[in-house]
C-alpha cells in the first residue's frame, strides 16, 4: 500500500513539470493571432460567450459563423432566468474601403459553400475584460469589433470602433434574424412583421408578444426583406440533429466612419430605450475589472479569468410563485437551465470562494422555496414545465453548500431559520420518500432508485433505456449523507437543540458503521453501489464517484483507505482534463463521446471524462498527501483548456482517450466552480504553511 501511495504522490510531481506552461498561463493567453483567427478549422471551432445575469445569452465563433443552433447574437429569456428565443442569429459585417469590400464574416451552407471567408482579414482575437474582441485588418485600416451585452437585459451590442485608418470607412451591417425557441431550427418563410424608423426596426411575430427592436447608434436603416437559405450547423450535423436553417434579414444598416470613431448596433426585445452602448460597455468592463479583483492579486491570469466567468452562470430566478426574486445558477451553456444537483455543488466556488455571500444565501433561499417531501427538484424547465424531482442528491448537495456558507458568516438568525428544513429533509429520507429513496434501518444507509428512473448524478437515460441505474446504495450519495448527518450535528450543537442532536448522532453513528461495507479489499477502493437492485451484489466498478467519500468534509475512510481511493482515481481514472467517468478497464468502457443521442448518452458516464471532478480529485489528493501545491498541480492544464473551447471557460466533459477533445456545453457552472474553488483553498493552505514554517 505504501509503494503504492508514493505512485500517487509521485505522479503530482509528474505534473509539476507542466508547471512552466501553467506559469504562462495568464491574460496574454487568451489573445489569439492570424495563426488562428485566419484559418477557418481553428477559428470555426473556438467559441465565445457572453451573458445578461437573467438567462440570456450570445455566443458564435472566433470566424463569426454560427456553427450551432445554439449561436446567436441575441438568445433572450422571456421568463428569466428559462424559456429563451433566438431573436438575432448574427450580424454579417462588411467594410468598404479605398474602393475596395472587406467581408468581416463568415456563413457554411448546406451544399458546403463558405462564404463570406471573413476571417481571413481577423489580425486578433483576445477576450478582454471579458468582452469578446475582434481587430480586422483592411489595407491601412484596422477596425475593431466588441460583442457585450446589457446586465439585467435581454440587449446585446456590437461596437465597431474605427482605430486606424487613412480614409473615411463605409460600414454594412446585415442582421439576420430568427424567431424560434433556442433548442429548435427556423425553415421556410415566418411570419414576421417589419416596421422600421431612419435608425432602425422592430420584427414581431404574428402569433407572439416578444418582439425585437434593431437600432444603430449613428447612420441609417434601409429596409430590404429578404430571407436566406440554408446556413449549416455543422455541429449539429455531428451530433446526429438536424442541421438547417434559414434566416430573415430585414434589410441592412449603413454608417461611415472616421478614425477614433465608435459606432454603436443594438439588438433588444425590450420596449424600453436601450441605454447608450459606451455606458453599458464601460459597466461591464468595470464589473469584470471588480470580479478579478476578488481572487488574490498575486493569482495567476487563468484564475482571474475564471472568477470572470463566474459570474457568467449566476442568474435571477424568482424563489417561488409570487414570492419575490432570487439567484440561481445556470448549470451549463449553451443549452442548460438551472439544476439543483449543478447549483449547489457550484455554489461554494462561484460564490464563497469570491466572497460573494449575499447571493450564496439568495440561491440558497430560492432553492428552498422549492423543498417537497424533504426533496429539491431535480432540473427547472426551460419552458413552464412542471417540476422533476427525480434525483437522490441534489438535496443531499444542500447540506454542503449550507456547511460552506456558515463557515463564512456567524449570521445565527439565519442558521436559526435554515435549521428546521434541514431536519425536515433528514426525518423525511429517514422515513422515505419518491424514488425509493429511504435509510435501511440494518445498516443506516441510504438506498436510492427504482427501475426506469435516473437519481444520481450519473442520470443519462435514451428514451427507457437508463444507461448507468445505479440501484441500490451508491457510494457518492451515501458520502453526503454522512456529510449532511455530521452537518446537522454540527448546527443542532450550535443551536442548543438537544433532541436533534440525538437523532442526527444516532444515525451518523450507525451510518459510519455501515459505510465501512463499500471497502473493496480485493480491488483496493471503493464499491461503487452496494446492495444493486435490492439484492446481496455489489457493484464494483471503478468509478470517480467514490473521490467525493474523501473530498467532502466528513470522512468515515481510514487513512489507508483513503490514500487507496486517491491513488486509484490517479491510476485509473485521472487526466489532463479531469477524471474519468469508468475506469478503461471496463468492458463497458467507452473512449469518446459523440454521434447522435443514443451514442453521446451510452458514453456520457461510462468513460468521458468529467472536468468538475477535478477539484474534488485535487482537495482529496492535499488530504491524503498534504501537500497543496503538488494538487494544485493537478488544475493547472484547465489554465490552458482556456483557450481550446469556449474561450475563457471550462468545457463540461472531454473525451476519455487523448486528446480529450472538449465536448458537451462549452461552458459547464461546476467545471469551472469546482477549480476555482479548490485552487484558491489550496492556496490558503500553501500560505498558512509558509507562516507556519
Amino acid at each position: 500500500m505504501y509503494e503504492q501511495g508514493r505512485s500517487g504522490y509521485n505522479r503530482a510531481r509528474d505534473f509539476l513539470k507542466d508547471a512552466s506552461l501553467a506559469a504562462s498561463v495568464n491574460a496574454p493567453l487568451l489573445r489569439f493571432g492570424r495563426e488562428v483567427c485566419g484559418e477557418w478549422s481553428s477559428a470555426s471551432r473556438r467559441e465565445w460567450l457572453v451573458t445578461n445575469g437573467i438567462g440570456g445569452f450570445a455566443c458564435g465563433t472566433l470566424a463569426n459563423a454560427n456553427t450551432r443552433r445554439y449561436h446567436g447574437l441575441l438568445i433572450a429569456s422571456a421568463h428569466p432566468p428559462v424559456d429563451r428565443h433566438l431573436l438575432v442569429a448574427k450580424l454579417d459585417v462588411a467594410a468598404l474601403y479605398l474602393n475596395r469590400r472587406y467581408d468581416l464574416s463568415a456563413n457554411e451552407f448546406a451544399d458546403g459553400t463558405l462564404s463570406p471567408q471573413g476571417f481571413v482579414h481577423t489580425q486578433s482575437f483576445e477576450l478582454r475584460d471579458g468582452i469578446p474582441t475582434w481587430l480586422f485588418a483592411c489595407a491601412d485600416a484596422l477596425l475593431e469589433q466588441r460583442i457585450f451585452m446589457a446586465p439585467g437585459f435581454n440587449t446585446s451590442y456590437v461596437s465597431l470602433s474605427l482605430i486606424r485608418a487613412s480614409a473615411p470607412l463605409q460600414l454594412e451591417l446585415l442582421p439576420l434574424c430568427a424567431r424560434r425557441g433556442f433548442h429548435l431550427q427556423q425553415r421556410g418563410v415566418q411570419p414576421l412583421s417589419l416596421t422600421s424608423v431612419p435608425t432602425g426596426c422592430t420584427l414581431r411575430a404574428q402569433s407572439e408578444n416578444l418582439q425585437c427592436h434593431l437600432s444603430i447608434s449613428d447612420g441609417r436603416f434601409d429596409p430590404a426583406p429578404d430571407w436566406y437559405w440554408n446556413f449549416a450547423h455543422r455541429d449539429e450535423a455531428a451530433r446526429g440533429l438536424d442541421a438547417i436553417e434559414d434566416l430573415f434579414m430585414p434589410g441592412r444598416f449603413r454608417a461611415t466612419l472616421q478614425r477614433g470613431q465608435t459606432l454603436f448596433f443594438a439588438a433588444t426585445s425590450s420596449d424600453d430605450p436601450v441605454a447608450p452602448g459606451e455606458q453599458v460597455q464601460a459597466a461591464v468592463t468595470d464589473k469584470a475589472r471588480w470580479l478579478q479583483g476578488l481572487v488574490p492579486s498575486d493569482a495567476p491570469g487563468w484564475i482571474k479569468q475564471l472568477a470572470l466567468a463566474s459570474d457568467q452562470f449566476i442568474v435571477q430566478r424568482p424563489q417561488a410563485a409570487n414570492t419575490g426574486a432570487g439567484a440561481s445558477v445556470i448549470a451549463g451553456y449553451p443549452w442548460f437551465a438551472d439544476w439543483s444537483r449543478d447549483t449547489l455543488i457550484s455554489l461554494p466556488g462561484l460564490t464563497l470562494s469570491l466572497g460573494r455571500r449575499e447571493i450564496a444565501a439568495s440561491i440558497l433561499d430560492t432553492l428552498l422555496a422549492y423543498l417537497d417531501e424533504g426533496m429539491l427538484p431535480n432540473r427547472f424547465g426551460d419552458a413552464q414545465e412542471p417540476l422533476e424531482y427525480n434525483t437522490a442528491d441534489a438535496t443531499l448537495w444542500l447540506f454542503n453548500a449550507v456547511d460552506e456558507y456558515l463557515n463564512t458568516t456567524s449570521d445565527t438568525v439565519w442558521a436559526r431559520r435554515i435549521f428546521p428544513p434541514l431536519m425536515q429533509v433528514l426525518r423525511t429520507h429517514l422515513a422515505g420518500t419518491r424514488f425509493g429513496i429511504r435509510v435501511d434501518a440494518d445498516d443506516g444507509l441510504l438506498r436510492a432508485g427504482v427501475p426506469g428512473a435516473q437519481v444520481t448524478w450519473m442520470d443519462a437515460k435514451v428514451g427507457d433505456w437508463v444507461v448507468t441505474p445505479r440501484i441500490g446504495k451508491p457510494v457518492e450519495i451515501n458520502a453526503l449523507w454522512l456529510n449532511a448527518l455530521d452537518v446537522s450535528l454540527r448546527l443542532a450543537i450550535r443551536l442548543r437543540d438537544t433532541e436533534s442532536q440525538l437523532l442526527c448522532k444516532a444515525w451518523l453513528g450507525r451510518a459510519r458503521s455501515g459505510f465501512a461495507r463499500f471497502w473493496n479489499e480485493s480491488a483496493g477502493h471503493l464499491h461503487d453501489v452496494l446492495d444493486v437492485d435490492g439484492t446481496p451484489a455489489n457493484d464494483s466498478s471503478c468509478r470517480p464517484n467514490q473521490i467525493l467519500a474523501v473530498s467532502l468534509p466528513y470522512c468515515a475512510l481510514p487513512a489507508h483507505q483513503m490514500r487507496a481511493v486517491v491513488d486509484t482515481c490517479a491510476h485509473e481514472l485521472l487526466t489532463r482534463s479531469g477524471l474519468r467517468s469508468l475506469s478503461a478497464s471496463s468492458p463497458k468502457y467507452r473512449p469518446g463521446y459523440g454521434g447522435d443521442a443514443r451514442s453521446r448518452d451510452a458514453a456520457y458516464h461510462q468513460g468521458t471524462v468529467w472536468a468538475w471532478l477535478l477539484g474534488p480529485f485535487a482537495w482529496a489528493h492535499y488530504r491524503v498527501y498534504g501537500d497543496a501545491r503538488a494538487s494544485q498541480s493537478f488544475l493547472e492544464p484547465i489554465g490552458l483548456h482556456l483557450r481550446e473551447g469556449c474561450i475563457g471557460s471550462v468545457s463540461e466533459i472531454f473525451d476519455g482517450e487523448p486528446p480529450h477533445s472538449p465536448r458537451g456545453c462549452f461552458a459547464q457552472a461546476w467545471s469551472v466552480a469546482e477549480t476555482l474553488r479548490v485552487w484558491l483553498r489550496l492556496e490558503q493552505e500553501k500560505n498558512h504553511a509558509g507562516k507556519r514554517a
